[in-house]
């Protein structure tokens, strides 16, 4: 879809608690999967001002929050970065890591604004990309806003993937969903690299 991103002088939303109304840190931490022993490297796809990144950084080795525009990473900076934090900033098509360079990455009310879009290879979606970065096994975790919904919150309807889309872009990119859900204003996917 990826018709635009968020609007950096909107940010001040992105740190409302409501927020796991929709998606719950401890879903987000669990649906990961992170070894015990928190030396993994994860990335945030779209961390915005790190309000979900925050939420992963006690359980990884070291996150990397990629976003797209540097006044998001401005604002994660007034707020603390954790020192475990790197911040990126790209476009999820083109990313700067190594081929199997990550252990998971998860997007949080973001994977409208990049998928089946973009593409180091300027052919693929940015979820074929992702795939590249992953390590086989690795997890990816998306939670966004449904095109079921019903728009009061988060972008136009007509911006939205349904879940039985986005399943439908990972498996393309080839990734194996092990988890599904519809809800009554967004998605929930667990896909395995």
């Amino acid at each position: 879809m990826g018709f635009h991103t968020f609007d950096p002088e909107s940010a001040d939303k992105l740190e409302d608690d409501s927020r796991y109304r929709y998606l719950s840190h401890e879903e987000l931490v669990a649906a990961l999967a992170l070894d015990a022993d928190e030396s993994e490297t994860v990335a945030d796809f779209g961390s915005g001002t790190g309000f979900y990144t925050d939420d992963v950084v006690p359980f990884a080795g070291e996150v990397r929050a990629v976003d797209l525009q540097e006044e998001m990473h401005e604002l994660y900076r007034e707020k603390g970065v954790p020192e475990n934090v790197s911040l990126v900033t790209a476009d999820v098509g083109d990313l700067p890591f190594g081929d199997g360079e990550l252990d998971a990455a998860f997007s949080t009310m973001t994977f409208h604004e990049f998928a089946g879009s973009g593409g180091g290879d300027g052919q693929s979606g940015a979820e074929v990309e992702i795939a590249r970065v992953l390590r086989e096994g690795g997890r990816f975790v998306v939670g966004d806003w449904s095109a079921n919904g019903n728009g009061e919150r988060g972008p136009p309807v007509a911006e939205r993937y349904d879940r039985d889309e986005a399943v439908e872009l990972l498996e393309a990119a080839g990734f194996e969903v092990v988890r599904a859900d519809e809800r009554p204003e967004t998605f929930f996917v667990v896909a395995e690299r």
